[in-house]
């Protein structure tokens, strides 16, 4: 695989090199690809996680409970955040 880098991530890679926190291109690229699939599964469970609150919102407006969307709204707009 051939990959054309842009001027300013050449200069980020260098940069990484010089500051002597990696040895190697493959050790910044690596890192880079770590976080890039950490930052993924992060989203991927928040994803889960909003799909189970919503599903237990939705539940939970189901069964009568809750309140309606005005009455939040105005509790978001006046409440205290001390």
């Amino acid at each position: 695989m051939n990959i054309t880098l842009k001027p300013e991530q050449e200069a980020l890679i260098h940069a990484k090199l010089q500051s002597r926190q990696y040895q190697t291109v493959d050790d910044v690229i690596q890192a880079a690809l770590d976080l890039l699939e950490e930052q993924d599964k992060a989203d991927e469970q928040w994803a889960i996680e909003t799909r189970i609150k919503v599903d237990e919102g939705i539940a939970s407006l189901e069964c009568g409970e809750g309140i309606d969307g005005e009455t939040f709204i105005d509790y978001l707009l006046h409440r205290n955040y001390s």
